[in-house]
């Protein structure tokens, strides 16, 4: 039992990492943090915006929340659910990385 949770979080902490990197790597290309609501105009910027929200989500979420605790003054409820939420989301990001690079190293 406490193998998986170290598992899990080993997992977790992959994917929250992988969302830190991804949207740092956006915000240093494009000059502006990540966000949900970005406007496209061809196919392949759909694609690549819808990727990399699926990817940083967990950044872009703590980020906000972070950000709301700080200058709106949000409740600390707010930033509790917004830190479970990314949690969640890192775990399911950080399976698909760990088994992508599980993959690319020829272990799957």
């Amino acid at each position: 039992m406490l193998f998986d949770l170290f598992v899990a979080f080993y997992i977790g902490s992959a994917g929250f990492v992988s969302a830190g990197l991804i949207g740092s790597f956006y915000q240093l290309l494009t000059d502006q943090p990540p966000r949900f609501n970005i406007a496209v105009e061809s196919l392949f910027g759909a694609i690549a915006v819808v990727t990399v929200c699926l990817l940083a989500g967990p950044f872009i979420i703590m980020r906000n929340a972070i950000r709301g605790r700080r200058i709106e003054g949000r409740p600390l409820g707010w930033l509790v659910a917004s830190s479970t939420i990314a949690g969640m989301w890192s775990l399911c990001s950080g399976m698909f990385v760990t088994h992508f690079a599980l993959g690319l190293a020829g272990f799957i």
